[in-house]
């Protein structure tokens, strides 16, 4: 596993000291999960503001409409 140096204020050092109150095994497997989260979190974000500007541009193109109607005419329902 690579390494990484950081700084932290001394509240997040304090938070961190305290790992195994929150079920972790050492501080570094704490900042792992933190960054894991905050990942999918940031992904997730990216993930509704695409689907946001999806929609924009469907619900102002007629034309995407019709041709949406025109792929799934003939699908069950």
């Amino acid at each position: 596993m690579r390494q990484a140096k950081f700084s932290v204020k001394e509240t997040q050092a304090d938070f961190l000291n305290n790992f195994e109150a929150y079920g972790f095994k050492d501080k570094s497997s704490m900042v792992r999960t933190a960054i894991d989260h905050f990942k999918t979190k940031l992904e997730l974000e990216n993930l509704k503001k695409s689907a946001e500007l999806y929609s924009e541009i469907y619900s102002e193109n007629d034309d995407l409409k019709e041709l949406t109607e025109t792929a799934v005419t003939g699908w069950p329902e």
